[in-house]
């Protein structure tokens, strides 16, 4: 143990195989624990020479009923919705909300929790940036005994509960889908490879051509920065291949409906020389020409279920182990996707 090291009840925890929230109990000896049970972890805590967080203590006793969001950007349609069911959610419980972005940036994400954290907010919702590719300052308020809860953009490794999306499951809809209506060469177009959800529907996209049989093709996976201009660069580049795919699956929605943007102003067809889909159902989507078939995630119910689950673990409603909530999706199939001649 480092010198001026302060042991946690997560640390303790995990030396001895129990949950964090049996910890609590046996400390504040509640009588719902076994004597044995109790006995057993006031010695191990006396063993590391545990000392209790008062900070974090007062902090839960003089509640400020106010939380913290983080989301990456508040002008994303799909985010705007998870705020609005967050603040609906909690403001029935009785708490407000402070409110972040961290515009895609690690910095700044970083910077939120520092602002959010010295507010004294009772708990934190976060969901990560494009550039988060390490956690350090996650495993800080971690350890510092801050709660908090991971959405959307979630990292596995931090023990904390998070609510996703069957993202799997949904890219291998959309690529069944493409398969389905003719297409051969399907391409994934992703977003930065740290990021879960690149990761969990590049599995969706690989499990559909599994199952028609189709080898996959390195060729047929782009990376975009999802940026307008990483975005555009990905459409020119897929202009330009030798052997162009038939139909493209993107990550998300802006990056489809900036590549059909640019394949329209070249004159590239949009189902009849290449199907397109995204992922999100931005409302964008259904207004561009012609109307994208994408993958619709309910945003509101993500922010509802998430407020809710962390309300509930604040007022020991709710075990302060960290449990995985995943909602699931539905494929929204539209003009861009039609059957090819």
């Amino acid at each position: 143990m480092k010198k001026g090291h302060q042991v946690t009840m997560k640390e303790i925890a995990k030396k001895l195989g129990v949950s964090v929230s049996t910890i609590s109990r046996a400390l504040k000896d509640s009588p719902e624990l076994h004597p044995d049970t109790k006995k057993r972890i006031v010695e191990m805590a006396k063993e590391m020479n545990y000392q209790p967080n008062l900070l974090a203590q007062s902090l839960r006793i003089s509640r400020t009923n106010t939380l913290g969001v983080i989301v990456p950007e508040i002008t994303s349609h799909f985010f705007a919705s998870c705020i609005s069911g967050i603040q609906d959610h909690a403001n029935k419980r009785g708490y407000n909300v402070m409110i972040c972005q961290s515009n895609e940036t690690l910095e700044l994400e970083k910077a939120n929790i520092r602002t959010l954290v010295a507010s004294q907010v009772d708990g934190l919702l976060i969901s990560l940036s494009r550039e988060t590719n390490q956690f350090d300052h996650l495993l800080d308020i971690y350890n510092r005994e801050i709660p908090f809860l991971l959405f959307d953009r979630v990292n596995e490794d931090i023990p904390v509960s998070r609510v996703t999306f069957n993202d799997e499951g949904g890219a291998y809809q959309v690529t069944k889908h493409l398969l389905e209506t003719g297409c051969k060469r399907v391409m994934y177009v992703s977003g930065p490879e740290d990021l879960y959800i690149s990761k969990k529907r590049k599995e969706g996209y690989l499990h559909a051509l599994n199952e028609f049989g189709i080898t996959p093709d390195p060729a047929l996976v782009k990376i975009s920065d999802l940026t307008i201009e990483g975005n555009i660069k990905i459409g020119k580049e897929i202009a330009e291949m030798k052997s162009r795919p038939d139909g493209v699956f993107c990550m998300i929605d802006p990056v489809a409906i900036d590549i059909l943007t640019f394949w329209k102003s070249i004159g590239i067809k949009v189902p009849d020389d290449m199907a397109l889909a995204g992922f999100t159902n931005n409302p964008t989507s259904a207004v561009v020409e012609p109307p994208l078939t994408t993958v619709a995630q309910p945003g509101y119910e993500m922010g509802k279920l998430s407020v809710t689950h962390l309300l509930d673990q604040l007022d020991g409603i709710a075990s302060d182990d960290p449990i995985s909530i995943v909602l699931e999706t539905t494929l929204v199939p539209r003009q861009s996707t039609k059957a090819l001649k």
